[in-house]
């Protein structure tokens, strides 16, 4: 006898439009989504409930995250006096009177230097800015450029000079108004400066315990999880941990090296406020890409006010720092752990900055590492639970 197949039963998720669409997968993702939708939704309905959390975090955040700086650069000294056996505790006040020493120093005899060279270029920055526009209205007054623009009866001389006067004006109104604005609300002011004083003064203890107990937060939080969970959570903070040490102690390393280099390069061609320019160029260059940019433009100035060949001296000195930094000094302190791709890290520091301002373009990249991390192990989870993804099938397509 013929054996009969067993009878299919139609239903709407056997139609051949719904399985081009996904089937049952695209039904349950539109109720994921519009469940979500409904929770956004309705927070943003009792968002006053969360004043409080907004709060915290905000006093929490300048302060956690100073610690958090100091944790990851003082660990690795703190590991090796614990190789010369000397007691965590211990080795901890010996870190603190160091950090202490090095603060007086720095406080002693680098400041008032760098104090009356940023007030001297304060003062004369107009002037050099002046200077600079007049070179500019020479310039086209002795090319070609001025027979175009006097046919078409358009006085550049006058444009230049009022946006000069202009800008000028601008920064005096403006310097006016903070401080009429800091007069006028000095309350404000004083509850401002009070808290990140108190912010200030809460790091050192935050960061002895952080120093004391900080290997223990990992084994703490994984204790409190499914054992099921532990392996993966492990791996998780581990690579957190990676990833934030080798950007903070790495990042700190290279803007220290570019500092001195550009110090000494601007020391050799005698630039004028070398030190200065190059702390600038030290500070700046915690922000990859963008920080550069910020700190060539004063030294830029000064140098074509100068003379133009001291602007070619500063361009070889400029070239020559980039090149070591990019060739040698950064493949060497931070090697590729991050991994993060030069156009990623655009957009991380514009969008960052957009969103949260300057905090957000000193934090977005170490952010967007920890957020890579979690998408990461989540889409191994989501490999190893759906099994859809084959090694060999995605070692055709390695390159």
């Amino acid at each position: 006898m013929r054996e009969q197949r067993p009878r299919e039963h139609s239903n709407f998720f056997s139609t051949k439009f719904i399985r081009f669409l996904g089937g049952k997968n695209l039904l349950f993702t539109l109720i994921i989504l519009l469940l979500l939708a409904c929770v956004i939704f309705m927070f943003g309905k009792v968002s006053f409930i969360f004043t409080p959390l907004q709060v915290l975090f905000e006093v929490v955040i300048l302060p956690g995250v100073l610690a958090v700086i100091g944790y990851y650069l003082l660990r690795p000294l703190l590991g090796i006096l614990e190789k010369w056996r000397i007691p965590r505790a211990w080795g901890i006040l010996i870190l603190y009177i160091g950090v202490i020493g090095v603060i007086t120093l720095l406080v002693v005899l680098v400041y008032p230097f760098l104090r009356d060279q940023f007030t001297n270029l304060a003062q004369e920055f107009p002037v050099y800015f002046m200077a600079l526009t007049q070179n500019v209205v020479e310039y086209l007054n002795n090319s070609r450029v001025n027979e175009y623009l006097a046919n078409m009866d358009f006085n550049y001389e006058k444009v230049v000079m009022n946006f000069t006067t202009d800008i000028i004006e601008t920064v005096k109104d403006t310097a006016a108004n903070l401080a009429q604005g800091v007069a006028t609300g000095i309350t404000g002011f004083l509850s401002t400066l009070t808290g990140i004083i108190l912010s200030l003064v809460t790091v050192p203890f935050i960061l002895f315990y952080l120093l004391k107990d900080g290997e223990k937060l990992p084994r703490f939080v994984m204790k409190i999880c499914p054992p099921r969970m532990r392996t993966g959570l492990h791996d998780v903070l581990h690579d957190m941990d990676k990833q934030i040490s080798s950007y903070i102690q790495g990042q700190i390393l290279v803007s220290m090296c570019i500092g001195a280099m550009v110090t000494i390069g601007f020391l050799i061609i005698g630039m004028k406020y070398a030190l200065l320019l190059g702390f600038l160029a030290m500070i700046t260059s915690v922000v990859p890409y963008l920080g550069p940019v910020i700190a060539i433009t004063p030294a830029a100035i000064i140098a074509l006010v100068n003379s133009p060949f001291m602007l070619v001296k500063l361009a070889i000195v400029w070239t020559v720092v980039q090149l070591i930094e990019g060739k040698f000094i950064s493949p060497q302190i931070m090697g590729k752990s991050l991994s993060i791709h030069p156009v990623s890290i655009i957009f991380v520091l514009l969008t960052a900055g957009s969103l949260f301002g300057v905090p957000g373009v000193i934090l977005g990249i170490p952010g967007y590492a920890i957020f890579k991390v979690l998408v990461t192990h989540l889409f191994k989870l989501f490999k190893k639970r759906y099994n859809r993804y084959e090694d060999e099938e995605v070692q055709k397509y390695d390159v």
